[in-house]
């Protein structure tokens, strides 16, 4: 029956990733042979290139293409719209013993029906061997992407072009590029050589060595100076590269923020007007907007993308406040506050590209101060800003970052490469459903699709950029493509494990999902103690955007994961950090009291450099049991530390307060006070 679980069928039928809206094995295989031939309506150079599509499981000589179909041949035909072709990429795959046959309205579904093909196919004693197969196939979302960021780390047209190829493998179609960003300007501007001659080189290897390094940039050349960019026609090169396999290079230039790399170098476009001073543009001066509508030109010439991405997230504004050009611009504009000061600029952005025949896209902060027209939103923190585009008409893209973020950690994190922070395992990957259940309806079709974004702070290598990739953009890939009734985790799992294996084959660095560890063990299951369930009274708040279980939540059996983001660890920014009693409501034999600590690096959480642990009989009069003082490495990307008591006393209430070093004034999280 057409459709059966994949299940049911025999390994071979395990290969297919993302799995197809149907699929039913016949009797047989096909065995292609020298005497095999080729035969297409496709016109063109298109038709070349597909044909070369099918070299890895035949090689056609000029003598082997034919004129009309027949036995022992590949067929790619193209056909019109119909039930089982209903959109450009949807394709259908018939494999017999006689033939193997592609049908597609378009040649991007060509490509994937020919993609599927080549993950069927089995070399088997020597000779390749595909088994007979039935397939209907079709998206469930248009834009299916992938973002990578070259402002963090440089990462050569090269890198690209091999992840276009493995990408594209498992029906990728969108690639966003990070072109520009505080760390580094990454693309070829001929009206502002600035840009590259300064302004993509830094001091610094890595991105902490910037950091530490005070983020100076240095001029090309120079002795310290590590960074690059892409000439125009490496551009040209990798566009048509991706175009080539049906992808769509997207590329994002940063504004209002993260643009401390442009203002150092053309420092006129800040409100202060020096450079090292500002992070946003100058919204207020207009040769800001010449700035970009300069840029953007340039920038359009070498993309033919649908969209340009122009970041919009995470502006500080806080120049705007007090800068007079743009406290100016917002009396002339009637403009109530700085975040309508921001969607003044992303307006203006976007009817200049509105103007150019292009659309304009941008992280959820482009909402604040109201949505431009016709803008589409690109949703990060959390899935509030693609439902809130969705229900006001607008499309969106849903890139979660507790789904969607390629650079947090993928497996027990000492174990790890250095990574942001975060769990992000390829399970939850595969979880997640794009089409939130608050929309209706109408405004699901708004939900245009969906992106994993690999950010690159912690990564500076080619190495370990797939390593965070791969297999993880495989279950993007799946969840951005297949049926959400077709998916199967265990099934995945399987198919998962054999694509890895594919894909170091090939030379690309994967990880290894066989020794994956999982997530934290304390966090499997709730703990039992003396304080589980007593009233903790907060000497010094915690702060309401990470209240874990709020007032129970030090004492609820409930232990953290590896990120602190999991709802269970509490976080605590007061001046006095964390300072806490527990009342155990009658005196206690008490041996032991302890909490655990996370320290991550990027969002300034840090293992305390204090622990003080006392007890009283009556809550005022307290005897302490230890007072420990602990040195933090402030550039460990990630750690785990338990700070603890152990011996015999008794009482009722237990006080336990962790002090943050001054120097780093940074945050203090834990998950709960275990008393035994």
């Amino acid at each position: 029956m057409l459709g059966m679980c994949l299940g049911a069928h025999p390994l071979s039928a395990q290969r297919v990733i993302p799995v197809p809206l149907s699929m039913e094995y016949g009797v047989g295989r096909f065995q292609p042979s020298p005497k095999t031939g080729f035969y297409t309506n496709v016109q063109g150079d298109e038709a070349l290139a597909l044909r070369d599509c099918l070299a890895p499981i035949a090689d056609f000589g000029r003598q082997q293409v034919r004129d009309k179909m027949g036995k022992n041949t590949f067929a790619l035909l193209l056909c019109p719209q119909s039930e089982s072709l209903p959109t450009a990429e949807s394709y259908t795959l018939s494999v017999t013993p006689q033939q193997v046959v592609v049908r597609a309205t378009s040649g991007a579904g060509l490509f994937y029906g020919i993609q599927t093909l080549l993950q069927l196919a089995d070399n088997a004693e020597g000779k390749i061997v595909i088994p007979a197969v039935e397939i209907k196939d079709t998206p469930r979302f248009e834009y299916r992407g992938i973002m990578l960021d070259v402002s963090r780390h440089f990462f050569t047209k090269e890198h690209l072009k091999k992840q276009i190829d493995a990408l594209s493998r498992y029906k990728i179609n969108r690639l966003h590029i990070h072109l520009t960003d505080g760390a580094g300007w990454r693309i070829q501007i001929d009206k502002y050589p600035r840009l590259t001659d300064f302004a993509a080189w830094r001091k610094g290897v890595t991105w902490r060595d910037w950091c530490k390094a005070k983020k100076i940039y240095l001029p090309e050349g120079h002795p310290e100076a590590t960074g690059g960019y892409y000439t125009k026609d490496d551009i040209r090169e990798i566009v048509e590269y991706a175009r080539r396999h049906y992808m769509t290079v997207i590329p994002e230039i940063e504004m209002p923020a993260h643009t401390e790399e442009v203002l150092a170098a053309y420092p006129q476009l800040s409100c202060s007007g020096e450079p090292y001073k500002n992070t946003d543009f100058c919204v207020g001066n207009e040769e800001t907007f010449t700035f970009l509508e300069n840029v953007l030109t340039e920038v359009m010439e070498l993309f033919p993308s649908e969209y340009i991405h122009v970041g919009g997230d995470e502006a500080g504004k806080k120049g705007w406040v007090t800068c007079p050009k743009c406290q100016k611009r917002m009396q002339e504009e009637n403009l109530s506050d700085v975040d309508e000061l921001q969607s003044y600029l992303i307006r203006r952005v976007e009817r200049f590209l509105n103007s150019k025949g292009r659309k304009l896209l941008g992280w959820d902060e482009i909402l604040e101060g109201g949505l431009a027209p016709n803008a589409t939103v690109m949703s990060w923190r959390g899935e509030e800003g693609g439902i809130a585009a969705a229900t006001s008409g607008h499309r969106a893209i849903m890139t979660p970052g507790a789904f969607c973020y390629f650079d947090s950690y993928q497996d027990a994190p000492l174990t790890q490469p250095d990574a942001i922070g975060g769990y992000l395992p390829l399970e939850k990957v595969y979880s997640y459903d794009p089409l939130p259940s608050a929309l209706t309806a109408e405004q699901a079709k708004l939900i245009y699709g969906v992106q994993a974004n690999l950010w690159a702070e912690f990564i500076s290598t080619p190495e370990h950029a797939e390593y965070m990739l791969y297999p993880r953009a495989l279950a993007l890939a799946e969840v951005a493509w297949s049926a959400p009734g077709r998916k199967s985790w265990p099934d995945f799992y399987s198919r998962a494990l054999r694509a890895a294996d594919e894909l170091k084959a090939k030379g690309y660095r994967t990880f290894d999902l066989r020794t994956e560890k999982g997530s934290r063990p304390e966090s499997q299951e709730p703990v039992s103690h003396l304080a589980l369930g007593k009233k903790v009274i907060y000497h010094a708040p915690y702060n309401s955007g990470y209240a874990a279980g709020g007032e129970k939540s030090l004492t609820d059996g409930l232990r953290g994961n590896w990120t602190f983001k999991d709802g269970v660890w509490q976080g605590f920014n007061a001046p006095e950090r964390l300072d806490v009693t527990i009342d155990l409501e009658q005196s206690r034999k008490i041996s032991e009291v302890y909490a655990d600590f996370i320290q991550v690096y990027a969002p300034d959480i840090y293992l305390p450099v204090e622990v003080a642990i006392a007890v009283s009989d009556d809550g005022e009069s307290f005897r302490e049991l230890t007072r420990l003082f602990y040195t933090v490495e402030p550039m460990k990307a990630i750690d785990f530390k338990r700070f603890g008591w152990q011996g015999e006393t008794s009482g009722r209430f237990i006080r336990f307060q962790a002090k943050a070093d001054k120097k780093l004034d940074g945050w203090i999280f834990t998950d709960e006070i275990i008393v035994k």
